[in-house]
């Protein structure tokens, strides 16, 4: 069922039920629309689909801070598809998230979001039904990505009572392999390294950007290298 289809079901359902019983209604649907969702996920055996080949999506959030078990809360979600080793421009996504308390000061100052912003925003359940939607049977690919699974997989149980299920490859997967010298790690450093101008840094969708450019970048290395796919950086990962 598409998200599109999920809501016109919705607003007709809901039209005969109070507030209150609605609300309820709909957090019961949004549960069972995900629930579906990840029933269809085909899981694409994308370990032997060449790397340039494999379609990805490449993601980035901003968070509260680092520990969605005690708490720290999603305030943005960016992304962008990479198709035949390039990134694709105009196909994005991106949505801050409802946070109603006060923005921590340093989040603020580094992000550029402000408690105003957020407070104005949807609830992560609906951002994460439309990001789901964008992404289908696509990789996830992240930077630092144990990051993003954490968070993920904490809102998927705590908001839908399912698990997270989306294979998602950290882009060190690749740059380990290319450039195992390097000695580097941060998104910035490895951007500059590779010959990619670093703009709209800590902006969600500025670094999934970002990091596709980069991901792009190491698939052409590792190929070189005679990585072709994901079995073959795992197999090369494990002998190192």
């Amino acid at each position: 069922m598409a998200l599109d289809s999920f809501r016109q079901l919705m607003r007709g359902i809901q039209g005969r039920f109070t507030l209150t019983e609605g609300a309820n209604l709909q957090n019961s649907q949004q549960i069972a629309f995900l629930r579906q969702m990840q029933k269809e996920l085909k899981q694409e055996n994308s370990l032997n689909v060449p790397l340039e080949k494999m379609s990805a999506v490449v993601f980035d959030i901003e968070t509260t801070g680092f520990y969605p078990e005690h708490g720290d809360e999603i305030i943005s979600i960016g992304a962008v598809k990479v198709r035949n080793g390039e990134m694709v421009e105009d196909e994005v996504f991106y949505s801050l998230v409802q946070y109603t308390q006060e923005l921590p000061e340093e989040i603020a100052s580094l992000t550029g979001i402000t408690s105003t912003d957020l407070k104005n925003a949807e609830p992560l359940s609906e951002i994460l039904l439309r990001f789901f939607d964008f992404v289908k049977n696509d990789t996830l690919v992240a930077h630092h990505a144990i990051h993003e699974k954490n968070f993920l997989q904490n809102a998927s149980w705590k908001l839908f009572r399912t698990p997270f299920k989306h294979r998602i490859v950290d882009t060190s997967f690749l740059y380990r392999i290319a450039d195992p010298d390097l000695g580097l790690t941060r998104l910035e450093d490895l951007c500059i390294h590779n010959d990619i101008e670093v703009i709209e840094r800590h902006h969600a969708l500025g670094d999934a950007k970002l990091a596709a450019k980069l991901w792009c970048a190491y698939i052409e290395k590792t190929k070189q290298l005679g990585c072709r796919t994901l079995s073959d950086v795992y197999e090369r990962l494990a002998r190192k």
